[in-house]
């Protein structure tokens, strides 16, 4: 008799996303005239970049010729010239990476899903809070935790990111394995220092923990100071992973491209150097026949010069969005973090009304649509995302509507 994982009936409520839709439709359904903007979402909104189109061109015409032809060529790797390319960014950071470290993906989001799948259910994992949905919901598939209680699944440690400690977290009081940090963090949009990072770097060095690092966003820190891997970090090789994402900067939200770099020098407390990039690899061989050969064809136009200045230009796009919205908002005397390193801002809900209360609110009074902050976690209440990604005019609309019709 077939039988259901019942690790999926512990997962709380509906996913986060899912959820806003359902909302936003019930209201739109009984508002049929009304037009509601959406700053919810990390959704991309701006087209592809000019050399990116013409390289995913030429990757489909090369699919129509018997000499340029490619079935399963790139393996579950990715492809080599891609790797490379990508290994070129991080040595302009000054970090060294060998390709065969480096595993391209069809994105950021499927890896921080699967990673864990590499590690036994016994480890205990510990999680910047608030934080991007997938790394808890993951670990709660697999089996790693115990039921949801008040919002926090029993066998998962909460590190909370809070006002008072300049929203980067406090080391776990006690021995954790697996630790997930996002730099710069979804949903709040901080930045953490090269410090910071060095605090985890060691603990996981001495516990032989691994740290599971999220840089989809990096490329939005605008302070060359500020790390953009956690490779720069000294010792971070033999203790972390870092996952990263095309979709962000390039636009490849639905075209999906993404890597991950698992170092060989990474070890843990039953495992040696070389065997956790080997368990990776062999996961990916099993259940993985690696990403289109036309998007990863598209993905070696963002490593050109061009290439790298119509990334830039897209993402100082976004950014240009994010200050206009931290402005709109400071205006009205509400209390914003984030917008500067990040695409998204972190508002402080007024009068400590509930971030849920408050989606409602500001969809029944400016047609607004935002992320509550709840939904990424505990330490999230009382908190709001909002996120930059739009077209110009749009963004425009909704501050003002904001402004105009939001009450305080």
């Amino acid at each position: 008799m077939a039988t259901i994982n019942a690790n999926y009936n512990k997962l709380s409520a509906g996913y986060l996303f899912p959820e806003i839709a359902r909302r936003t439709g019930a209201y739109l359904d009984d508002h049929p005239d009304v037009h509601v903007m959406r700053l919810g979402i990390g959704n991309t909104t701006e087209p592809l970049p000019p050399s990116v189109i013409r390289y995913l061109h030429q990757a489909v015409d090369n699919l129509a010729a018997v000499d340029t032809y490619t079935g399963y060529a790139n393996g579950s790797e990715g492809n080599l010239d891609l790797r490379e390319a990508i290994a070129g960014r991080y040595a302009e950071r000054g970090v060294t990476l060998d390709p065969d470290e480096i595993f391209v993906s069809d994105g950021g989001k499927p890896d921080s899903a699967n990673i864990q799948s590499i590690f036994g259910l016994d480890n205990v994992v510990a999680v910047q809070d608030p934080a991007y949905p997938v790394y808890v919901d993951s670990n709660v598939i697999a089996g790693r935790t115990g039921k949801s209680e008040a919002g926090q699944y029993e066998g998962i440690v909460y590190m909370p990111c809070t006002e008072a400690n300049g929203f980067f977290p406090e080391l776990p009081a006690d021995k954790v394995d697996l630790i997930y940090i996002c730099s710069p963090n979804n949903p709040i949009g901080s930045v953490a220092t090269a410090s910071q990072l060095q605090t985890f770097v060691d603990y996981a060095r001495e516990h032989r923990a691994v740290i599971i690092f999220d840089a989809a966003y990096c490329a939005y820190i605008s302070d060359p100071k500020l790390p953009h891997s956690i490779f720069e970090v000294d010792g971070a090789s033999s203790c972390a992973i870092e996952i990263n994402s095309f979709s962000k900067d390039t636009g490849f939200t639905g075209v999906r491209l993404g890597w991950t770099v698992v170092p060989r020098e990474l070890a843990v407390e039953d495992a040696g150097s070389g065997v956790v990039n080997g368990l990776w690899r062999r996961r990916q061989n099993t259940m993985f026949n690696g990403a289109s050969n036309i998007v990863q064809g598209g993905g070696l136009a963002v490593f050109t010069e061009a290439g790298k200045a119509e990334c830039a230009a897209m993402v100082a796009y976004y950014m240009a969005n994010a200050a206009r919205i931290r402005s709109g908002l400071e205006r009205m005397g509400l209390t914003v973090y984030g917008g500067v390193h990040a695409p998204y801002l972190w508002m402080k809900t007024p009068g400590g009304m509930g971030s849920w209360e408050f989606f409602d609110k500001l969809l029944s009074e400016a047609r607004v649509v935002g992320t509550p902050g709840a939904g990424f976690g505990p330490s999230g209440e009382g908190f709001f995302r909002l996120s930059a990604f739009g077209h110009r005019e749009d963004i425009e609309s909704a501050v003002e509507s904001i402004e105009r019709n939001l009450r305080l």
